[in-house]
């Protein structure tokens, strides 16, 4: 069976995208394991079905590499975002992308012509650890004590549509990712498995930042998880509320939380178009 994709990422988080909207493709986790691979296949991290909805502009469905399903991705839904602008030829000042987290609205920021900067509506984040979900006592995990590997972090934990665990380091790239990234995931103290965030504090609106995803392990950019950092940092006081720069490996994003909800704003670009043999 042969199937037309779009690859597209946002700052480096890079997925096959498959317009749904006339024919299902069916299953889409066994594809999203095959077609990730970056030495046997095209290479990504996951794949985005572009499904129509009853409810919104269209659905958004994402697979991680591993073939497990994620509720978001703040990097995808601007490369759908972008999708419909480009390629299907939507245009409005605000669009709207179901998800399993919900519907989210994303206003494109140069609605004429071509579409490279969108600003998304992540709703706002979820403290209470039951519903991240973390096996914590309490109302919010703010800088509390987990054992991991023998050794003994600070962590911040919250949802925005996916769970997240926030730790502040002096220098994320000194961070051995690949082996201590999957011991965070795999957590018994995160029922549902964990994105795990390594940050340190450039100045009071500017972090820097990477990340482990579950599923996917290292990934150049995570448009929650950027989110999850600025958030965590304005809680613990180490960063203002208002717009926080996040420096990731494949580029910045920009995010702004007052107490509210979560305001994310980056790029999203078309890599190439290709079938695939499955």
């Amino acid at each position: 069976m042969n199937l037309q994709f779009v690859k597209m990422h946002g700052i480096g988080n890079d997925y096959l995208f498959f317009d749904c909207f006339e024919r299902p493709l069916r299953a889409p986790s066994d594809i999203a394991v095959k077609l990730s691979d970056r030495h046997r296949s095209v290479g990504g991290d996951g794949i985005v079905l572009i499904l129509p909805s009853k409810k919104a502009d269209a659905k958004m469905r994402m697979f991680n590499a591993d073939g497990s399903e994620g509720k978001m991705c703040g990097n995808a839904i601007r490369c759908v975002a972008k999708y419909l602008c480009d390629l299907k030829g939507v245009r409005k000042d605000v669009l709207t992308v179901e998800t399993r987290a919900g519907i989210k609205r994303i206003e494109p920021l140069k609605p004429r012509g071509r579409v490279d900067l969108f600003r998304v509506d992540m709703g706002k984040p979820t403290f209470s650890p039951d519903r991240i979900p973390a096996l914590f006592e309490g109302r919010r995990i703010l800088c509390h004590p987990l054992i991991v590997g023998g050794e003994t972090y600070r962590v911040t934990c919250l949802s925005m549509g996916n769970p997240h665990c926030v730790v502040f380091c002096e220098d994320p790239s000194a961070v051995c990712l690949e082996r201590i990234g999957p011991l965070f995931e795999h957590h018994p103290a995160f029922p549902e498995r964990v994105n795990t965030e390594f940050v340190s504090i450039v100045s009071k609106n500017e972090l820097k930042m990477r990340v482990w995803e579950r599923g996917s392990g290292e990934t150049l950019a995570c448009g929650t998880g950027a989110c999850a950092a600025a958030v965590a940092a304005i809680l613990n006081g180490f960063c203002e509320a208002g717009e926080v720069t996040v420096h990731l490996k494949g580029g910045d994003l920009t995010v702004t939380y007052t107490g509210g909800n979560v305001f994310m704003t980056g790029p999203a670009e078309i890599s190439f178009t290709g079938i695939a043999e499955v």
